[in-house]
Parts: structure tokens; C-alpha cells; sequence
């Protein structure tokens, strides 16, 4: 590695997950190193374009050629076993920077905890979770996906109510409810908020507000939770009985709400006694798990083939339902969509998602897609100003969440409002869209990191 560089990232291998933190740090402008044992392989690589290096995971000479204590993290995501080895091998040259693993099984997290990792990862438990919040979130509740200072970053159904067919500004969410849409997703794809933008019957709105106002946005347009065609009434059908699927139901399951897996494997469901033992694209196995009558089917197997022949076929039998699926590489998201899919999630952006918030301050959160929530203190060139006049949107393709000033966070901003001058602003955009509004408002002001966005301020490379 360069003398000069530090604060990059090291990865083990091209799992779907590890590619997509490559095409994080290449998009973010941080340095990375790919680590591989087979020379010939890594020439390959090398003509691919990626940044490689040869060495043997289980060598401390190996981190620290990759210069290990200068890194900022590093990831591996192999078998339980080899994860284990790498922590500890790369803790033998440095206590520093940041191990992410992954863990297949629940008593590998202590292990890989006591190896030196210092995040675990555990990708069934993180998918099932996420599957589970958005059956408990019927009709158009708000989803919380996660959270940045006072603010809470949720998604919201638009099917159903009165926002269909109407642009964003007519709709004026902001001054009604002090919440801001973010964007919206179509489909699997993310559109950034824009005053003409349409809702669609099959959009999901993305918003960000307090709780308080998010309460108030469900007041006006949610479902009613105790809906019977809701799955609070009605067991979910879950396709896949792996590590994924049983966490899903895990997760149901305490919150009061029944579901049935379908697994081929019975070994798999053996805690499970509503299981349904079969091929879930046999149609007597689906009728078996109650197909017919359920609200929701969530297809979770690992493998992509198979997930988008069962959601065509789900969504043919049954028009009427959600249906939500996983995927393991990113390029399936779009045609588990066109397959059928309401909600999909991928375990690749999943996993490279929550690996990368290990490398952020308090400043800044990654969102899926790239969408990155940040935290500015005023720039001089903003200070004093009304915000009508500062067009930053159009200008830098980032939407103003909230405005921080002594104690608390506003998020009802109007455009009369002052800008003030010891103030800070939430922002949110993509990559992109960050670093646009830091090259114009920021850069040579003295106020902030200038040029690098506050997500590369703890990973920047001296040339």
C-alpha cells in the first residue's frame, strides 16, 4: 500500500455484499483494497480495474501489507470460521481501525465478538426485521427506517388514500404536517422529491419528520390498523424456510401476529409446528399455507432464480396481496419488481448499508440507494438569508430537513424563515447532490470540510 495512504477500506473477498462496498467506496471516493490469495486471480482482477493485493487471510504479513493500522475498516464476510480467523490474525498487528463481520449463526457473534470484530453483522436477523416492519405497518402507516437526531426517516404507502395522482407541492406536506418528502419509490426505484413530482398508486413516499408529525401524517391518511384485511388477522405466508424466513416469522410472532412457513427442509422449521413441508411452486403446498386467504407472502429463499419464479407465480394466483421479496445481488431488485414484488430487499445494499454507518460520525447517516442524511454547521454564505432565496434543491440537488438552532431541531420551515447565522442544517441527497452543496455553499468559507463531504471526512486518502 502507499505510504501516504490511511483511512481506507479493506474487504477479503467479492461476496455480493463485499461488491457492493467496493462500488460504495468507489462512488464515495475512498480508497479500498481487495485481498486475494490466488495470484492469477488477482491479475484478473487487476485487469477488471479492481485495486487487489495477494496475500494469505490467515498471515498477519498480509494486514500488514494492507497497512491494517492505518485503515479505517475492514470486512469479511466468510464462513463463520474464516471471519473468526481474520479478526483475530488482524488484531495481532493492530487494535486499530473498525472489523465488520458477518455471522451465519447466533453463537458465532459472541466468538467473532472475543476475535476482535468489532460489529457483527447478522444478515437473517437484519432482513426478517425489516420484512416484519413492513407488514406491521399497514395500509398508509409510516414505517420508521431509522433514525438522525430528532428526526425519524420513515416510508409510507400512498396506495389507497388521496395523495395518488397529486404533485408534492399540491399536496404541501411540509406546512400541514412539518413533515418533508424526501423522495419516493416506484417500483424499486428512487426518485428524488421534486414540487411536480406525481404520487402513484404503487408509490411509497419516503419522509422525514418527528415522531410527532409523523403521528399526525398517520392520523390523516393511515389505514386503519385494525383493518381484517390486515395481516394483525390474517396469518402471513412465508416462502423459505432459511434464516431470513425464520426471523421474519420470529419477529411476527412477538408482535401477536401468526404466519406459516413453507420449507422443503424440515429440519429448518423443526421449532415451527405450523410449518408447511413442500415445494412452494407446487400449488397444493401453497393452498396448504394459506394462500387463498392471506394478506401478505414473503418470498425469502437465497436464491434469486427461484425468487422471481415465485413471485410471478404469487402474484398470479393471488393479484390482490403484498408481495415482498428478498434478492442477493442488487441488479434483481428491478425485476423482482416487474415480477410482482411490492417490496424487495437486498442483502447485498442491506449489508453494505450497515456496514458502511459503521464508518460515519454523528454528521451523517447512509440510507439505501446512496441517500445520505448530513449534518452542516451554517455556512457564511447562507447565514442571515430567507430560505425562499437560497433555491438549494434546484441549485445542489439536496431538500432541507430541518433547521438546528439552540436546543432543538425544526422541521416546520416556511419560506420566510431566517436561516440563523449559529444555526446548522439537515440536509439530505445523494453522493453527488452532498457534495455539490459543498462546493457551493462550503468550500474556502472556513466553516466546513471544504470540498469532501462529512461521510469522507473519516475516510480520505493523503496523496
Amino acid at each position: 500500500m502507499p505510504d501516504g495512504m490511511h483511512g481506507h477500506l479493506i474487504v477479503t473477498g467479492r461476496d455480493a455484499l463485499e461488491e457492493a462496498l467496493i462500488q460504495r467506496a468507489i462512488t464515495a471516493d475512498v480508497p479500498y483494497v481487495l485481498i486475494v490469495e490466488d495470484i492469477e486471480e488477482a491479475a484478473a482482477l487487476h485487469d477488471l480495474g479492481y485495486r487487489v493485493m495477494v496475500g494469505a487471510l490467515d498471515d498477519p504479513a498480509t494486514y500488514r501489507a494492507a497497512a491494517m493500522e492505518r485503515a479505517a475498516m475492514l470486512v469479511t464476510v466468510r464462513s463463520d470460521q474464516s471471519n473468526a480467523n481474520i479478526a483475530f490474525t488482524a488484531r495481532e498487528v493492530t487494535p486499530a481501525g473498525l472489523i465488520v463481520a458477518t455471522a451465519t449463526s447466533p453463537d458465532a457473534v459472541d466468538v467473532l465478538e472475543l476475535a476482535g470484530a468489532d460489529h457483527v453483522i447478522e444478515l437473517g436477523p437484519l432482513l426478517g426485521k425489516a420484512f416484519a416492519r413492513r407488514i406491521l405497518s399497514p395500509g398508509a402507516q409510516c414505517s420508521v427506517i431509522s433514525t438522525f437526531e430528532d428526526l425519524a426517516i420513515a416510508e409510507a404507502s400512498a396506495a389507497g388514500t388521496e395523495l395518488v395522482g397529486r404533485s408534492l407541492s399540491d399536496l404541501d406536506l411540509r406546512q400541514r404536517f412539518a413533515v418533508s418528502v424526501v423522495g419516493i419509490w416506484d417500483r424499486g426505484a428512487l426518485q428524488i422529491a421534486t414540487p411536480d413530482l406525481k404520487v402513484e398508486e404503487s408509490s411509497i413516499l419516503l419522509l422525514a419528520g418527528r415522531r410527532e408529525a409523523l403521528d399526525a401524517y398517520d392520523q390523516a391518511y393511515a389505514s386503519d390498523v385494525n383493518d381484517p384485511q390486515t395481516a394483525t388477522d390474517n396469518h402471513v405466508v412465508i416462502l423459505g424456510g432459511g434464516r431470513v424466513g425464520r426471523a421474519t416469522a420470529d419477529v411476527l410472532a412477538a408482535e401477536g401476529i401468526s404466519s406459516r412457513i413453507v420449507e422443503q427442509r424440515a429440519e429448518r422449521v423443526e421449532r415451527f409446528p405450523d410449518a408447511v413441508i413442500g415445494d412452494a411452486a407446487d400449488l397444493e403446498v401453497l393452498t396448504e399455507a394459506g394462500i387463498d386467504g392471506t394478506p401478505a407472502i414473503v418470498v425469502t429463499t437465497h436464491d434469486d432464480d427461484t425468487n422471481i419464479y415465485l413471485t410471478l407465480y404469487c402474484r398470479k394466483l393471488r393479484p390482490d396481496i403484498e408481495v415482498l421479496g428478498r434478492v442477493r445481488l442488487d441488479r434483481n431488485i428491478s425485476t423482482m419488481h416487474r415480477a410482482g414484488a411490492d417490496f424487495v430487499l437486498s442483502y447485498a445494499s442491506t449489508g453494505a448499508t450497515d456496514a458502511w454507518n459503521r464508518l460515519r460520525d454523528d454528521s451523517t447517516l447512509l440510507l439505501a440507494e446512496g441517500l445520505v442524511v448530513f449534518r452542516v454547521d451554517m455556512p457564511e454564505r447562507l447565514a442571515g438569508r430567507e430560505l425562499r432565496t437560497t433555491d438549494i434543491p434546484a441549485r445542489t440537488g439536496c431538500s432541507i430537513i430541518g433547521i438546528v438552532a439552540g436546543e432543538g431541531c425544526r422541521t416546520d420551515l416556511s419560506p420566510d424563515d431566517i436561516l440563523p447565522r449559529n444555526g446548522q442544517l439537515l440536509l439530505i441527497g445523494d453522493d453527488r447532490a452532498e457534495e455539490r452543496f459543498f462546493e457551493r455553499y462550503v468550500a474556502g468559507d472556513g466553516s466546513g470540510p471544504g470540498l469532501l463531504t462529512r461521510l469522507r471526512a473519516l475516510v480520505r486518502s493523503e496523496k
